[in-house]
């Protein structure tokens, strides 16, 4: 999940409130979105010729770290920051972040999916709003299926996923079974390969809160996740050295 700590159009008045500030300074990931909505705070300065809008538009790892910092240490680097649905709550409870509130009537808040609001809230106070929000899901190419004379079934399993890829992958004609998050990282590769090891069986701790990360459980996802990238997924250049080992 992956949500802006506002909205453009809140800008001017915010801006107007908080010692009148003329600049903006706003912190975001570099996916297409939030590039998009760079271009398109243009049309928001040319309406609004006092605010100067500054972007840092950086990758997700170097984003959190910038943001973390900025925040816990009050340093206000920035005005408006792209946070995920783990941060926004932990934010909140430390007093890093205010509270959203007088929305302008344009905006349909009851129109954002209720777990996502309630997961960027902190005791009944929304502190981030969604730009995007991201589920799992399985795609697959039919032609590709129907050339190797596969079917799909309603439920597959991981083994069945596995399978298939086996069967698709031709990598001397460039053709790949399977593609998943590669990249080390949290919102990288770590966000699936945590819902893997959910199906696996495994947890990060027990009920006591002791790390279970050497469990059964844990090997057998991640030997799975490693051995499927390096037989049928393309390979991201940092996801190399581990598929050696």
């Amino acid at each position: 999940m992956r949500t802006s700590a506002s909205i453009l159009r809140r800008i001017s008045a915010r801006t107007r409130s908080l010692s009148q500030q003329k600049t903006v300074t706003i912190a975001v990931v570099n996916n297409p979105d939030m590039i998009r909505l760079k271009k398109l705070s243009s049309k928001f300065e040319e309406k609004n010729p006092d605010i100067k809008v500054n972007w840092l538009v950086v990758e997700e790892n170097v984003l959190r770290q910038r943001v973390t910092t900025d925040v816990s240490q009050g340093s206000g680097q920035f005005d408006l920051v792209y946070l995920g649905l783990y941060e926004t709550p932990i934010f909140a409870k430390r007093g890093w972040l205010r509270p959203l509130e007088n929305f302008p009537a344009e905006y349909d808040l009851e129109d954002v999916f209720k777990g996502l609001r309630d997961g960027l809230s902190y005791e009944g106070k929304l502190y981030a709003i969604p730009f995007n929000g991201e589920s799992s899901m399985l795609m697959y190419r039919k032609d590709l299926f129907e050339a190797k004379g596969l079917t799909m079934p309603e439920q597959p399993t991981y083994n069945d996923i596995a399978k298939f890829a086996d069967a698709l992958t031709d990598k001397a004609k460039g053709i790949y079974g399977i593609t998943l998050r590669g990249k080390p990282g949290w919102g990288e590769n770590m966000a699936y390969v945590d819902t893997l090891i959910n199906t696996f069986g495994g947890t990060w701790f027990d009920m006591e809160w002791h790390p279970t990360i050497d469990s059964p459980e844990w090997k057998k996802a991640i030997t799975f996740y490693v051995n499927l990238m390096k037989k049928d997924a393309p390979l991201a250049p940092a996801l190399m050295d581990l598929t050696k080992t």
